[in-house]
């Protein structure tokens, strides 16, 4: 492939996937900015490796870069975020509230571990299976099931409503059924 051919493919591999990883590092991080930061530092390594990267695996590479990235940041910041709790109200179909809506979700997510809140992200919102998600994080499969069962778990217990949406609180999300 030449150098054309590969800006192009590279080019249109950006274009593809920039929502999804930006939606996933602004999850890892809560703020736009450094989502965005992430993201164009994991592009960058990813363009350095785009002759070697097999087209199928480019997502999973960059979005590995994408997660190494915000660890290193976390490593040098250790960075924590404020948040303020109000979970009390109602979902609604309006633009407003969808946003607060989310907004919300990356609170809730602000208060687990990082690596609770990287499991979190990839197990659950981008719905990677555990293996892919111990390889995405460089964990063994244990250690992803028992991150997110103690996500999962220090969720609950600081926002029961919000635990189990369809039956509310009682409502176990990996079991559907009451605990």
């Amino acid at each position: 492939m030449g150098a054309t051919a590969l800006e192009e493919s590279f080019t249109d591999f950006v274009r593809a996937s920039a929502p999804s990883l930006t939606r996933t590092a602004w999850l890892l991080t809560g703020d736009h900015a450094l989502a965005q930061d992430l993201v164009q530092n994991a592009y960058a390594k990813t363009l350095r490796a785009w002759g070697r990267v097999n087209a199928g695996s480019a997502l999973a590479y960059t979005r590995r870069a994408v997660v190494t990235g915000n660890i290193d940041r976390w490593r040098r910041t250790r960075g924590e975020v404020a948040v303020g709790l109000d979970f009390d109200r109602p979902a609604s179909d309006r633009f407003e509230d969808r946003v607060a809506d989310r907004d919300r979700v990356a609170r809730m997510l602000a208060t687990l571990t990082p690596t609770q809140r990287r499991v979190v992200v990839l197990r659950y919102y981008e719905d990677l299976s555990e293996a892919q998600t111990a390889e995405a994080l460089d964990m063994t499969v244990g250690a992803v099931k028992a991150a997110a069962h103690r996500a999962l778990a220090a969720l609950r217990s600081h926002y029961p409503d919000a635990a189990g949406s369809p039956g509310g609180a009682g409502t176990d999300p990996q079991k559907g059924a009451s605990r």
